[in-house]
Parts: structure tokens; sequence; C-alpha cells
């Protein structure tokens, strides 16, 4: 391959990727509503030739490019949330704004921009006849990541039967090539109490003080730490070889955390006593950890103990219909993953990455001098649809993207067109330094 060559197309692509990125911005598209934003995607994958377009039943667009045996996935989410406070908007999230560097509008970091660059990617590889009887490309466009994580990849997995060999998800990565994020799950704790008059509070059992109690056990989960002698281990716990095997990969992903981030409570009236009471606990997980293990951790916590049967821990479940109007049930459980860093897959990703443009993250003026601070293989902090290609279906992930983290789901969202352009040249090599990896 020429190197320069692929860079050269990647930077003639620069404003077309720009249009429709801004085109995209333009649309309607939050969880369970990114029809318009689908059918345009599609609309530029059929103008610049890809083979085959389709969108599944749950709205799920993909765009596949050669006809090869081995499939090689692009996976982007085209959905994104709301814009919050417009007060705290410099610009219109909905129009945007273009300069000779960026390109603002809400989900154009998180993360429509990787969406883009993939298709041209793509583009690219079909230009210089990169595309051979190895391998076919798959780029999708995804919906509902950002109201539950990963159930498009488990409807196109188990639903469309596609089974990629591995997945590059195009996130916003910094500059960076991400290798796993902390996983996370939605639990859900319910206690039971008996309402009486407010004026007699020794004649009820209030589940409000109850639920207090738990918290403080649950807030000790996140503060302990895990010595000997301690009653209620911390989650740092997972870091020590002495209780999980997979103590080295967890302490590159970091700690788990909990917090409760909901609280409910039913009571005949402001006179009386709660007669239940709820919580939702947000759950963040390490490498070692699955839904069994963090609720059981619940149930064990000495004042669930002391509650028993008056507590019930479980799980959330997400059951919204998509666009299409499908409902595809699932538990809201998005595991942890994390690839190897001796991985096929990460060593072509990094391979492709340094042919093109050298050992440092690079980035625009503004960003280029932090992400040189930064090491190249990394991990995210929020979550990805890779917790269900990898997490529940082991297919091999590996994460780089244009734009920021940092951006995600914040005011003044940006992104910027050099990303776009580094990206696209990055996915035009890998399945190329892939395939010929495996034959060697």
């Amino acid at each position: 391959m020429n190197f320069e060559t692929i860079k050269e197309h990647a930077e003639f692509y620069k404003q077309d990727m720009t249009k429709l990125l801004r085109e995209l911005v333009k649309l309607p598209g939050e969880s369970c509503n990114e029809k318009a934003k689908i059918e345009r995607a599609a609309e530029e994958m059929r103008l610049l030739g890809f083979d085959r377009v389709e969108i599944d039943g749950m709205g799920n667009l993909l765009g596949y490019m050669g006809t090869g045996k081995r499939l090689i996935a692009f996976d982007g989410h085209i959905d994104n949330v709301g814009v919050g406070n417009l007060d705290n908007w410099d610009f219109d999230p909905f129009d945007g704004y273009e300069n000779d560097e960026e390109i603002g509008g809400r989900g154009v970091s998180d993360q429509q921009g990787g969406i883009v660059s993939a298709i041209y990617g793509a583009k690219i590889m079909k230009d210089l006849n990169l595309l051979n009887d190895e391998y076919t490309v798959l780029v999708t466009a995804t919906v509902q990541e950002e109201d539950c994580d990963g159930l498009c990849w488990q409807y196109i997995i188990h639903e469309g039967g596609v089974r990629p060999e591995f997945v590059v998800l195009n996130e916003p990565t910094d500059g960076g090539i991400y290798r796993g994020q902390r996983g996370r799950m939605e639990i859900r704790v319910d206690v039971k109490g008996v309402s009486c008059h407010g004026s007699a509070p020794e004649r009820g059992d209030n589940a409000i003080y109850k639920m207090a109690d738990i918290l403080q056990d649950v807030r000790s989960l996140n503060e302990n730490d895990a010595d000997d002698g301690t009653v209620i281990k911390g989650l740092v716990k997972m870091l020590d070889a002495k209780y999980n095997p997979e103590w080295e990969e967890a302490r590159f992903l970091g700690c788990g955390t909990i917090t409760t981030s909901e609280i409910f409570f039913t009571s005949p009236s402001r006179c009386a006593v709660a007669d239940s009471c709820s919580v939702s606990l947000d759950r963040r997980m390490t490498a070692g950890e699955t839904w069994e293990s963090c609720l059981d951790e619940i149930r064990n916590l000495p004042a669930v103990q002391k509650y028993k049967d008056d507590v019930i821990v479980s799980m959330y479940q997400y059951d919204s219909p998509a666009y299409t109007g499908l409902v595809y049930p699932i538990e809201c459980y998005f595991p942890t993953w994390v690839i190897p860093v001796d991985h096929p897959v990460t060593k072509a990703m990094e391979k492709s990455y340094k042919s093109l443009y050298g050992d440092e993250r690079i980035g625009s003026t503004e960003t280029n001098d932090a992400r040189k601070a930064r090491p190249l293989i990394d991990k995210w902090t929020f979550s990805t649809n890779g917790v269900t290609i990898m997490g529940r279906n082991g297919i091999p992930c590996i994460g780089f993207g244009p734009g920021a983290e940092a951006q995600a789901h914040a005011p003044n969202e940006k992104t910027w067109k050099q990303d776009l352009v580094t990206c696209a040249a990055v996915f035009a090599v890998l399945p190329t330094i892939y395939t010929d990896t495996k034959h060697q």
C-alpha cells in the first residue's frame, strides 16, 4: 500500500465528510427517533457505490463493501442525546457551525463523525482497489445506543445472523487506540414497609429508614478499602490478585464504582409513614465482575441481610420500541470488555495507525499537544456497543474514532476535521494490514 496516497485520498474527501456530518446534525436523531438520519446515511452509501445497503427490522443501517469471505465491521451509533438547557449553548445545536478546523453540533463527536469516517474509509478502499477476495467491509449506523448500549448489536448478531471477525468501534478516542472499557449495569433495590399515622410512627415500619441503612452500606462499597478487617470490602478489592484473577486488566480499566442515581417512595400522605422505598443504582464494573457477582454483592450487604424478605434486589429491563416499532427486550446489563494488548486485532490497528501517522496521537492545533501527552493505547471512560459485541458475544473489538470523549453529552459539542481525515485513512488500511498479518 502507498500510505501517502491513502492520506491524500482521505484529505481529498474532507469537505464531503464535513458536508455529510453537517447534514446529519440537522436531522432529528434522539434514541428511538433516528429514521431521518439513517435514511440520509443510507443515501450516502448508495451514492458512493456500496455493494449492498440494508436497513434491518430494528432500523439499523448496514452497508457492505466487497465480497471477501472475512467480514470486518466498523460500528457507530447514529442516535444522540438531547441538548439539555439551550441557555448553555453558544450556537444552535441542530444547525451547528463550521470553521477551518471544527464542526459544531449535537452528535458530531458522539458519534456521527465516526460513521462519516467509516463510510469514507470504505470508499477509499474501493477507490484504491484495496478490497479483495480476502474480506468484506461492513459499515453500520446503529440505533438506540444512547438508551441501551449494545441492544442494536444483540439484534444484528442474533436476529440478523451477522457475526464479523472483529469490529472497530468508532466512538471518539481523542486520537488514541482504545482496547476496552468498564461495564455497567442498572440495579434496583425495593424495600417494603408498613404505613401508619405520622403522629405515632412506632406503629408502622418506615421503608425510608430501612433504605437509609442499606444506602450507607452501598456507599461503603464505593469508599471502603479491602483490608482483612474491613467488614464491607470496597470495590477496590477487584484490583487485588487475592480477590480477582483478572486484576491486571482491572487495573488497566480502573476500579468499579457504585452510586445511587434515583430514589422513589410510596406513602398514603405527607402525614404518614412510608410503606415502600426504591432506589436505582448505577454500577460500573471492571474486569472480573459479572451481573451475578454485582447483584450478590448488594444482597449480601449487612443491612440487606438484616431486613431479609422485605428487600428485593433486581436488574432493570429495557423494552422501548425502536423507530420501526420493534420491541426487543434486554436486561440492563452492559458487560466489561477488554481486548489483550497483544491480540492480532490490537496489533493490526496499531500498525495501521503507525504506518500512517507515527508513534504518537495527533490532532488539530487545539488538541495536538494534550493528545501527545497521553499513551497511544488506552481505554474509554464511558460505555460503547462493545458491551454486547465483545462483552456478551465474544467478538473482538478495538476502538478508534474522531472527536473527544469530553465532548460527549456536553453543550457546545464539536469535533475536528483533521480527526475525520485521520480516521478515514486508518480505517482504509486496517483490513488489508489485518488480513496480511493473518497470512504471516
